[in-house]
């Protein structure tokens, strides 16, 4: 492994961290690799609306170009609306979610189990 190379921990963080800088609300960065197989972490952010959500998954694809990951498509059985943006990079997972999404799907308690991560 190239010295250089950041961790999965430390990606996350990256991305959480531009979250917040991209004005994000109340950005939560979960360790959930011990609770199930298919991701190690959930960024989970509070958007205010679609033109800032666009904003913020355009702030992701700029920095999985250079940090050696990829969007992987999600198949959904309802239209893409404004509510709720998950854009699955594999070993991280972020959740662009308006407030009334985020109360009312509440993923910090569903994965409570999960370690939060100060970033």
């Amino acid at each position: 492994m190239d010295i250089k190379e950041k961790s999965a921990e430390q990606k996350a963080m990256e991305i959480a961290k531009l979250m917040e800088d991209g004005k994000g609300q109340n950005v939560t960065l979960l360790d959930i690799s011990e609770l199930n197989s298919w991701t190690d972490y959930f960024v989970i952010v509070t958007i205010s609306s679609s033109t800032q959500m666009q904003g913020l998954y355009k702030q992701i694809k700029d920095y999985i170009k250079d940090n050696d990951l990829e969007i992987h498509v999600t198949n959904r059985k309802s239209p893409d609306g404004d509510d709720w943006n998950l854009v699955d990079l594999g070993i991280i997972v972020v959740h662009l979610m308006s407030e009334q999404a985020r109360e009312f799907y509440d993923l910090e308690k569903l994965w409570h189990m999960g370690k939060l991560i100060e970033f």
